[in-house]
């Protein structure tokens, strides 16, 4: 592989990562207003039903659960073309476990749908794990990103 490709492959999980921050932070704001329009009274639902929240978190939240997969892997597998081995560490460890855990809060959607609380609950309480986790993860990313850029 050519080496300016290969330098170059090292900023599209940043990016993707990144995007995908900015994406869940809207994703979970949907579901707040999702969450309003299922508990307001009955005028103010009409308005907010328009607005169509659930449908699009589910949605977004679909396209959402793909491109964690996608960057977790394609994060990992720049990082091998290029150092021939994976760093172990904590970035790789909470970014397999942020995939997992966004991933299993995922496959709570049709117990949602049917009304189960406690699925809600969950997979509210993952979510909020994930996105502390991804906040910390962009601050551990950034380190790795400069090693790379001061090392070049």
């Amino acid at each position: 592989m050519p080496e300016a490709l290969a330098f170059n492959l090292n900023f599209l999980h940043p990016l993707l990562m990144g995007g995908l921050l900015a994406a869940s932070g809207y994703a979970m704001l949907l579901g707040i207003k999702a969450k309003k329009t299922r508990t307001a009274e009955a005028e103010e639902r009409k308005q907010l039903i328009k607005g169509q929240f659930a449908r699009r978190h589910f949605q977004i939240g679909s396209i959402l659960l793909a491109v964690m997969v996608l960057g977790t892997f394609g994060g990992m597998a720049v990082t091998y073309l290029n150092n021939g081995k994976l760093f172990v560490g904590p970035h790789l460890l909470v970014g397999l476990a942020m995939t997992a855990l966004f991933a299993i809060a995922a496959s709570l959607s049709p117990f949602m749908q049917q009304g189960n609380l406690v699925a809600r609950k969950v997979h509210v309480g993952l979510n909020m794990t994930v996105m502390t986790l991804f906040l910390w993860q962009t601050a551990t990313g950034l380190q790795i990103l400069n090693k790379i850029w001061t090392n070049r």
